[in-house]
């Protein structure tokens, strides 16, 4: 039976004391596959055929979006074990108490937009699979059911969180795997594609697929720092590695494939091709779709409850996981009638802060490491020099290198558009940080 956690502040502001880091090193893998396994995935691929990319072109950028991706997630993850912290939590020790503040807020934000860009297509989903059976229930009551199990997890807590991932993803694995093989036999590129990909789009679609599990360095401490803190570093980066790159990879790859079945690249579209491909078993396609969200969302409304206190705010875990469930469900509502645009804006956007913060954790870790192994990682400061950096870098590749309908930066003109700051603000960030910090500060660590 999974145990509920405790509620109070103090359980993400401060360490997992030893005695309890007991969590079976098997859920590293669940924790950073499941969330992955829905049809975000599957978009993700079906917009490299919009963007113009073709079989050999799109395949290139799913393999090498997923490493960039995805390796810093897995190095963040060891992370987690050895202070007993949340993520954000963890990052205090480079970016100070008052530095930790934007992040945070920026990542319990971060956490309530996916909860929206997961619901939208798993209620439509929900809604149809109702009709099916002679039930009609509108959007906004199909997405509250679909909420209410999510939030219900998530005020439970990381076990019954990580627990969720474990059992259902196998299930939902073997699902997708017969919508996939079912799809490809059915559809295609068709003969009338004819890929067309520039060299803007090709680093725009990179960086998509890079996002996708990029997105979740946010979140990897947040499910290993209950193991042991003798877990090996080595053991826990492969099991998070291939969490997010089986789950990752072959349904973008999918996605790709049968674009040219598809129609509209939405995930609404994505959804109702796929269900009128399957047939009579549309419904099991409705139905996985639905589900899945509840194994992304209770990951994201269990992590938003501990950036929102790590933010400043020192709420209950399970007030703050009520209020992030809450406002998911209202921007979920609020914003499906353009939901596409927001999807496709949305992945490349937060790379902007994550990008840098990611950098200067990673740096902070692996050049300056702490000088025991279950330390708290406390700043002795309220602002630091990482949080100089992170502000600065944010703001520098906005400013330079951002490529939208919004604002153009002058170096993306000189580039024909291609976006390129993500990966000069985590190179960037990585590098300033690494030149300008000393290697080791002992004030910076405390031995429990």
């Amino acid at each position: 039976m999974a145990l509920l956690e405790a509620s109070g502040p103090a359980n993400v502001t401060e360490g997992v004391p030893p005695a309890r880091q007991t969590m079976p090193v098997d859920r590293v893998f669940w924790s950073h596959f499941s969330p992955n396994l829905g049809p975000g995935g599957w978009v993700s691929g079906v917009l490299l055929v919009h963007l113009g990319l073709g079989p050999l072109t799109g395949i290139a950028a799913i393999l090498v979006g997923n490493i960039l991706g995805a390796l810093p997630v897995a190095l963040a993850a060891v992370i987690g074990p050895r202070t007993g912290l949340t993520q954000m939590e963890a990052s205090r020790r480079v970016l100070g108490d008052r530095g930790l503040r934007l992040p945070s807020l920026l990542n319990w934000i971060y956490c309530v937009g996916w909860d929206a860009v997961n619901n939208v297509p798993a209620a439509a989903a929900l809604g149809s699979l109702l009709l099916l059976f002679g039930v009609p229930m509108p959007f906004w009551a199909a997405l509250g059911v679909l909420a209410l199990c999510q939030m219900a997890a998530s005020i439970y807590g990381h076990d019954l969180v990580q627990g969720l991932q474990k059992f259902l993803g196998g299930p939902l694995l073997l699902a997708f795997i017969g919508i996939g093989v079912l799809s490809v036999a059915r559809g295609g590129f068709g003969a009338n594609y004819a890929p067309q990909a520039s060299w803007p789009n090709i680093v725009l679609a990179t960086a998509v697929i890079a996002s996708f599990n990029l997105s979740w360095v946010s979140y990897s401490s947040d499910y290993t720092r209950y193991l042991p803190a003798s877990t090996p570093p080595a053991h826990i980066i492969r099991l998070a590695l291939a969490g997010l790159l089986c789950s990752s990879a072959p349904f973008q790859i999918l996605g790709l494939l049968t674009a040219g079945s598809l129609g509209e690249g939405s995930p609404l579209g994505v959804i109702d091709a796929l269900r009128d491909q399957a047939g009579w078993l549309g419904w099991a396609v409705l139905a996985v779709i639905a589900l899945s969200s509840i194994t992304g969302n209770s990951v994201n409304d269990n992590t938003a409850a501990y950036s929102l206190i790590s933010a400043g705010l020192r709420l209950p875990r399970t007030i703050a996981a009520l209020l992030t469930a809450a406002l998911g469900y209202v921007l979920a509502v609020a914003g499906a009638g353009s939901y596409a645009d927001f999807y496709a804006r949305y992945l490349v956007l937060t790379m902007y802060w994550i990008a840098p913060w990611s950098a200067l954790v990673l740096a902070d870790w692996y050049l300056r490491p702490p000088a025991s192994l279950h330390t708290d990682a406390r700043a002795d400061r309220a602002w630091t020099l990482g949080a100089s950096i992170f502000v600065v870098t944010t703001i520098a590749t906005i400013a330079l290198f951002a490529s939208s309908e919004v604002y153009t930066g002058p170096v993306a003109r000189l580039l024909g558009g291609a976006d390129i700051g993500y990966y000069v603000g985590f190179a960037s960030a990585f590098l300033a940080y690494a030149w300008l910090a000393p290697r080791h500060d002992p004030s910076l660590s405390v031995t429990p």
